[in-house]
């Protein structure tokens, strides 16, 4: 029998909490990340029509949110194949390569410029599957995001393959 790619360490790491994260909404970030995306919504952009479709003022992208905590990455910490370290990347696994699987949110309240974001991202399972090269583990990491008030505003859920 083969050693398991999840080491005990690994496992009893499920359901603990490995990142979190507060920074500010800014208003200029949330409008270049929108024009950077070719988003021209005025919704992120003209007060009055934000308010006339009912929010309190301008609102960020929705995709902005995991930005507002990202941070700055320098560039000699980049991993080998060009991208910033992923949340989970340093689990003590059996496997040494590391891949985003995919991400999906679900956003519960707009974001508003002058919010400040609060990320609290737990592991939420850690599993060994069978593939035609090979086993390899899927990690599920699990994100809240809430505003200044403890509003959750969304849900993120990041699965991480590590071969």
């Amino acid at each position: 029998m083969e050693e398991s790619l999840i080491t005990p360490e690994a496992k009893a790491m499920e359901g603990k909490e490995i990142g979190r994260k507060t920074a500010p909404v800014l208003l200029k970030e949330a409008q270049r990340f929108a024009a950077a995306a070719n988003d021209l919504n005025p919704l992120y952009f003209d007060e009055e029509v934000a308010k006339a479709a009912g929010y309190r003022g301008i609102i960020a992208p929705p995709m902005f949110l995991p930005q507002v905590t990202q941070g700055v990455t320098r560039l000699d910490t980049l991993l080998p194949d060009g991208i910033a370290s992923m949340p989970g990347a340093n689990l003590p696994l059996r496997a040494e390569r590391r891949m985003a699987g995919g991400e999906a949110y679900e956003f519960l309240a707009p974001l508003y410029p002058g919010d400040t974001l609060t990320a609290v991202t737990v592991i939420g399972s850690i599993e060994e599957k069978a593939g035609r090269s090979g086993p390899f583990v899927l990690v599920t990491l699990e994100t809240v995001y809430t505003d200044q008030d403890g509003a959750t505003v969304a849900k993120g859920r990041f699965t991480l393959i590590a071969r």
